[in-house]
């Protein structure tokens, strides 16, 4: 086996500082400084060092006690180096709209292209937070798995060449759309992952790992589905090229007119029904009031907008129900009363419900992906979610009733594959712990807000709010910037 140099510059900061006997070697530092937990950007550098893979066993020995069965696969880095020096480039739904509403072939060209280097850029990003884990969180099965879905489709997307014709954008669609079928098992994957890490790493970093990915995964997702959907657009046959979009239709995945009492309504009836079906056509449902600015209206991606209304819906109708049963009382329980308030630059929605409030055990968890004592039982509930290699789109319900595409799937506007359909429509006893912490995810990304202000004993009231102008730029990390810890 080759030495390693005491002196290279190239090897980790860390690892030049340990003071050990005079005249050892890197290898041998790197195997006794097992206390430290071996990085995956460690155990890269020294693959560039050295053929050897029995040394690499051996230190892998020395520090931790994880199976090679799910070690990341060798890749060379030069190649990733190059694309996480560029910087993504954030967009605002106010750009989105405005570059839709008159598409053109030119235009549906440079939305190509525009994809075609920003997917492989923001997800090189997250390749190397990845990298930058303790190597026995990486080599977590689940976290293992979307790190290899990360780099084939930052590996696939890199060699798209530029795009000139239609035919070139069918092309890098059909490529888009297979991404992102592979990828809807990203969000619950890393969740599992992530409570199995729990003793591996602080849960705090591990959250604002969770966040980062999210966020970037929601923008990758974003610009992709905006794509996908100005290129049905423009194939359309009520299509005309450079005709300007009516005011009430969707440019792309951007509803121009999301009005906030309608939305609400929608996943209040579809919370309920599928409430009903869990607890029994016997039990009563509370009754949604809505009040304050009910024509309040702004531009949105609907999917996310349903998505948190949907969970906080169902938090509040559950706790209402379960609390009404224990206290034994006849009727219905008490109304959720839903207040919109609109303001020159937001939207913002209060849900106020009786349900008893959040148990003061939960409290410290409740916006995190790490839930302590209840990790074994969240675990339990996200493995039935069937098909975790194929698709999100069914539950296991005890009936075997086929959810299809979620409680969401509306006809408004086309499905190209979101998960977060399906993880709306889950059953209220099929608890996954993410429900809250995710809609925090969604709502900040359009730089918005999710508060909670719990009344233990008596009911809780969450606060969304919205921008309205949908002027402010998508709210992501543009580099790698998780510290090696």
């Amino acid at each position: 086996m080759p030495r390693l140099s005491l002196h290279d510059a190239t090897a980790p900061a860390w690892l030049r500082r340990t003071k050990l006997v005079p005249g050892m070697g890197m290898g041998a530092r790197m195997a006794l400084v097992a206390r430290r937990p071996l990085l995956f950007a460690d155990r890269r550098w020294l693959a560039s060092k050295t053929q050897s893979q029995s040394f690499i066993r051996n230190t892998h020995t020395q520090t931790t006690t994880t199976s090679h069965s799910h070690s990341p696969k060798w890749r060379p880095a030069s190649i990733l180096d190059e694309w996480v020096a560029k910087t993504a480039r954030p967009i605002s739904l106010r750009q989105l709209m405005v570059f839709g509403r008159s598409l053109t072939e030119s235009r549906l060209i440079t939305s190509a292209n525009y994809v075609r280097t920003e997917l492989p850029t923001r997800i090189s990003h997250r390749i190397r937070d990845i990298q930058k884990l303790p190597y026995s969180v990486v080599t977590n099965p689940h976290i293992n798995e979307v790190y290899d879905l990360y780099y084939d489709a930052f590996d696939t997307f890199r060699k798209v060449k530029e795009i000139k014709t239609l035919e070139d954008n069918e092309r890098l669609c059909a490529t888009i759309r297979s991404t992102l079928k592979a990828h809807l098992t990203v969000i619950p994957k890393l969740a599992m992952g992530i409570l199995e890490c729990g003793e591996l790493k602080d849960p705090e970093d591990l959250d604002k790992f969770m966040n980062t990915i999210l966020r970037s995964r929601i923008s990758r997702r974003v610009i992709a589905e905006q794509h996908l959907a100005l290129t049905d657009t423009f194939h359309a046959p009520w299509f005309s090229p450079g005709a300007k979009l009516a005011e009430s239709e969707f440019i792309g995945e951007v509803f121009l007119k999301c009005i906030a009492k309608e939305v609400v309504e929608r996943c209040g009836m579809a919370i309920k029904e599928i409430t009903q079906r869990a607890y029994g056509p016997s039990v009563q449902m509370p009754e949604i009031k809505i009040e304050g600015h009910l024509d309040a209206s702004f531009p949105y991606i609907l999917s996310h907008l349903e998505y948190i209304i949907g969970e906080l819906l169902r938090n509040s109708v559950q706790a209402s129900v379960e609390n009404h049963q224990k206290k034994k009382r006849a009727g219905p329980p008490p109304p959720i009363q839903v207040t919109i308030c609109e303001s020159n630059q937001h939207v913002i929605i209060r849900i106020s419900d009786q349900g008893g409030g959040i148990p003061r055990d939960i409290l410290p968890y409740l916006w995190s992906f790490s839930k302590g004592p209840a990790s074994a039982r969240i675990l339990s509930n996200l493995g039935q979610v069937p098909k975790l290699a194929a698709t999100m789109q069914e539950l296991q319900l005890g009936d075997g009733q086929d959810q299809g595409g979620g409680m969401f799937s509306s006809t408004l506007q086309p499905n190209h594959g979101n998960s977060l359909a399906s993880l709306s429509s889950r059953p209220p006893n099929l608890r996954l712990g993410m429900g809250l912490p995710l809609s925090r995810v969604y709502a900040e990304y359009w730089a918005g807000s999710l508060e909670l202000e719990n009344l233990e004993g008596y009911g809780a009231d969450a606060f969304l709010k919205i921008s309205k102008l949908g002027n402010k730029n998508e709210q992501l990390t543009t580099r790698a910037t998780m510290d090696a810890i």
